[in-house]
């Protein structure tokens, strides 16, 4: 906002943020950047090709040189790859459908049911710390919990005599700065791993090194904890102090909520028996059945839960895992009737990934050229040299990589088109530099990701949930 608008002079902090904003509303379209990126990395590759850059790999130890993507050869790898390139990038697949599964549920009303319903009767001692742990645990539904979280952090807030702004900040930071962490395994976790897995595929070799879908789940875990403590913690000594007691102007009143009737009561209980069903089965078949095999020792009938049938194929079961307490609900509350409005409701939810298509086609083009360059590996190598050279291989390596994924976020604050960029670097490099598994390069990332969230365009206008809840 500019000083003409507020009447009041501007601080430096405010002035930087809102220069901030203006870059990243001059960045093209997600799509539109990885079209630039791969323009350049083709210059890129021809200005190398003709100066004969060369880079040692060291998974084998051969010496490669940089392909030219003007070239020949460049012209039919590129005919014979571009549309295996797009249906082969795997994060396509998974965030369809886990977006599919996890829609259903929010099309069928049991997300904000649920919400609505947890979010009542909170003690006000506990009230921030609760609204913090249900914001983290809520990007499990994606963007829906930044959505509904906190205009209803802000109706409690209020009858617990409390400002309701305080109430909305409180849901707004614990979603946007606890981004990703969850108790549960969720479709960030598949796109994330699925984007490094391809990495290390380029750099290693396929199947030399797995990165599985529940690589990060400990710290993830953890992470919400320590994060729900954290944002609670500051909202109640800190924001709330700074708003005080709320009086509601005179003719202002909150706007008054859907009430939770009987037969939404009737619907979660349901919902909740279908998903106890669903998971003993699940786990008697991994205790006793067949998704407890450790894959690739059948025959010697070797189980565990790690490299199991249940790891290798997660996304799936936790597909079903959505989709059935959503259509179970949608049934039973008559906010699905039939087959067809279960068909028509899927259709809906499809229908907004348009964009997030155009940007797999663009993004996948970019990667597989970067790969097939052999740039990344050009880049993966150098910068591990350089930083053995250096000594900075150890901690202060690590702080500086998460604050400059925190920094990228500001401009960039796609999480998927961020590690598309950096993983097949930061991974490569990392691993040779300080001998870091892929899947804790994926952590620090995701650390830094997070960090920077409630000051990017990623983030939830305020006055968007304010409209929401009534108050303007």
């Amino acid at each position: 906002m500019s000083e003409q608008a507020t009447g009041t002079k501007l601080s430096l902090f405010q002035r930087m943020l809102n220069r901030v904003e203006k870059i990243c509303n001059k960045l093209p379209a997600p799509g539109i950047l990885f079209l630039i990126l791969f323009v350049i990395t083709a210059v890129l590759s021809l200005v190398l090709s003709l100066a004969r850059v060369s880079v040692i790999q060291p998974a084998t130890g051969a010496e490669m040189t940089i392909r030219n993507f003007f070239s020949q050869e460049g012209l039919y790898w590129f005919l014979g790859n571009m549309i295996p390139n797009f249906t082969s990038f795997p994060p396509l697949g998974i965030v369809l459908v886990m977006t599919m599964a996890v829609g259903i549920c929010e099309e069928a009303g049991l997300i904000e049911t649920l919400l609505r319903r947890e979010m009542k009767g909170i003690p006000p001692k506990l009230l921030p710390y609760a609204v913090a742990f249900i914001s983290i645990i809520g990007n499990l539904a994606s963007d829906t919990a930044g959505i509904i979280v906190p205009p209803m952090a802000g109706l409690l807030y209020l009858a617990a005599g409390r400002h309701p702004i305080a109430g909305m900040i409180c849901g707004y930071a614990g979603f946007q700065a606890g981004f990703s962490a969850n108790l549960m395994i969720s479709g960030t976790d598949g796109l994330l791993s699925a984007v490094t897995q391809k990495a290390v595929d380029a750099f290693l070799g396929a199947g030399v090194m797995t990165v599985d879908i529940a690589c990060n789940w400990y710290f993830m875990a953890a992470s919400t904890v320590l994060g729900t403590l954290v944002v609670g913690f500051a909202c109640d000594k800190l924001v709330d102090r700074y708003f005080g007691p709320y009086a509601a102007p005179a003719g202002i009143h909150a706007r008054e909520e859907k009430p939770f009737t009987e037969r939404d009561r009737k619907a979660l209980h349901w919902a909740g028996i279908s998903t106890m069903l669903f998971i003993g089965l699940i786990a008697a078949a991994t205790v006793w059945g067949p998704l407890g095999i450790i894959v690739g020792q059948e025959e010697a009938g070797a189980r565990g839960f790690v490299g199991s049938y249940l790891l290798k194929n997660l996304v799936t079961v936790l597909t079903f895992f959505f989709a059935i307490p959503g259509i179970v609900y949608g049934l039973v509350s008559g906010s699905i009737k039939g087959a067809g409005a279960l068909y028509q409701s899927m259709c809906k939810i499809l229908g907004r990934m348009g964009s997030y298509l155009a940007f797999c086609f663009f993004c996948a083009q970019f990667q597989q050229l970067f790969s097939w360059t052999r740039i990344d590996t050009l880049l993966a190598v150098s910068g591990a040299n350089l930083l053995r050279s250096t000594g900075f291989t150890g901690f202060g390596m690590i702080v500086v990589f998460i604050l400059f994924s925190g920094f990228v976020n500001i401009f960039i604050s796609s999480a998927s088109a961020k590690w598309a960029i950096l993983a097949p670097v930061f991974i490569p490099m990392l691993l040779m530099a300080g001998g870091y598994h892929p899947a804790m390069t994926q952590i620090f990332y995701r650390i830094g990701d997070s960090a920077t969230n409630a000051f990017t365009c990623h983030a939830l206008p305020l006055g968007h949930a304010q409209e929401r809840a009534g108050y303007v």
